[in-house]
């Protein structure tokens, strides 16, 4: 497997990170993960947005400019056959002494990892099961996607397999969260919801470009606090990442849903296949 780090190009084998990276210490570092369309990356600019927000509040410094990233995205896909990738940017806060003693991080270790995309049949269903582990309360203001990960490990834990299934995080009060790794929509009545930002789930930049699919479609939106009540008794529901588009479930628990079949998931998922066409013709 082809990776980057800090500047060079070489096999996932070859890569070496000091057990005195404050990343691997003490949790200090951010990621993103997104996949290649023919060599492009959907919402490049906003994952890169979130990344550079969760790194200037950590003073975590980034010494490479969003188009050197995505320059060696490309490159990568080049190595690779020229076949798309499944990509995760990552920037841990780099080598220090044990102890929380530096006031900020200049010389981060970047490293971009890239593997092949797990065949996939867009529009694949899932199943999903309410998680007995409860969505734990952000470090921050906004969630980041940090290596502080261990609350998705544990709900990951929880289930078989996430090929075929989805955790929902509910929190401490009650409310609808997120997925293991996925934002959750659903649909009652021809409107959409979605839990709001406050229930402490990551501001996924698909979550957002979808919110901003349907309400250029005519869809009215509502982002809240919901019950669990409230997914099971939709009429649709599925779930959103960079690399897994848009998911339709099939089941929660014992409530059944259209799954793919769904209308307006239909509709919404070929708003998204639009955008990625309309981003392949305006780079060609």
């Amino acid at each position: 497997m082809w990776c980057w780090m800090n500047g060079e190009f070489m096999q996932a084998e070859e890569l070496k990170i000091s057990p005195f990276d404050h990343g691997f210490l003490y949790g200090a570092g951010f990621f993103e993960t997104f996949r290649t369309y023919d060599g492009n990356v959907l919402l490049f600019d906003e994952h890169m947005e979130r990344l550079h927000a969760a790194l200037a509040e950590y003073r975590i410094a980034m010494p490479y400019t969003n188009a050197e990233i995505l320059a060696v995205v490309q490159v990568l896909d080049e190595k690779s056959g020229n076949t798309d990738g499944y990509f995760r940017l990552n920037v841990s806060a780099g080598v220090h002494d044990i102890g929380l003693a530096p006031s900020s991080y200049a010389t981060p270790n970047v490293i971009l990892f890239r593997k092949a995309l797990a065949p996939a049949v867009r529009g694949a269903e899932k199943k999903a099961v309410w998680l007995d582990t409860p969505r734990n309360l952000p470090e921050s203001a906004v969630r980041h996607k940090s290596h502080n990960f261990l609350n998705n490990v544990r709900g990951r834990l929880e289930l078989p397999s996430l090929k075929d299934m989805e955790g929902l995080f509910v929190t401490n009060e009650g409310f609808v969260a997120e997925g293991v790794t996925s934002n959750v929509f659903w649909m009652k009545a021809s409107e959409l919801f979605t839990p709001a930002i406050e229930t402490g789930i990551l501001p996924g930049t698909t979550r957002a470009f979808v919110v901003k699919l349907a309400e250029s479609a005519g869809i009215v939106v509502h982002e809240g606090c919901y019950g669990k009540e409230c997914v099971e008794d939709a009429d649709e529901v599925f779930v959103t990442n960079a690399v897994q588009e848009l998911v339709p479930l099939v089941t929660i628990e014992d409530s059944s849903l259209p799954g793919a079949s769904g209308v307006n998931y239909q509709r919404l998922h070929e708003l998204y296949r639009r955008a990625i066409e309309d981003m392949k013709e305006g780079d060609s």
